[in-house]
């Protein structure tokens, strides 16, 4: 048995505004007759001059940036590995540094030491003749 179809009641190209998909948006609130009082003009440009300065502060930021990478790619052999300043490779490595330069200060001093007094037994021993072996 064939399905039954229920007529419309307005043609398709007849009237499309009746449907609820075209209808024309609500009017908007009419605009202020008065515009900007004294007040909200002052705080926009305040607010707008605060953009513009973080906006020249991030500019020149990225510029410093740009000038240190360009110096130290210069500074850096070609053959070196780079690492970004901020990564955590360079963080790592920079900590790895710190220890290796206190260690190397220490191997220095304990052998400095060990020198010193070697030589302090040799002056006793061969020199002054405290000690006979």
């Amino acid at each position: 048995m064939a399905k039954r179809q229920r007529p419309r009641a307005t043609s398709r190209s007849g009237n499309r505004g009746s449907r609820p998909g075209n209808r024309p948006a609500a009017p908007a609130a009419p605009p202020r007759s008065g515009g900007l009082s004294a007040s909200e003009e002052a705080r926009a440009a305040e607010i707008e001059s605060q953009i513009v300065a973080q906006e020249q502060a991030a500019q020149s930021e990225r510029g410093r940036a740009r000038d240190r990478r360009r110096t130290e790619e210069h500074l850096h052999d070609e053959a070196a590995p780079r690492t970004r300043s901020g990564s955590l490779l360079a963080i790592r490595a920079e900590q790895e540094y710190a220890y290796v330069v206190r260690d190397v200060r220490r191997i220095l001093k304990v052998g400095g030491s060990l020198v010193g007094v070697l030589l302090v037994l040799y002056v006793l021993i061969e020199v002054v003749g405290v000690f006979h072996i």
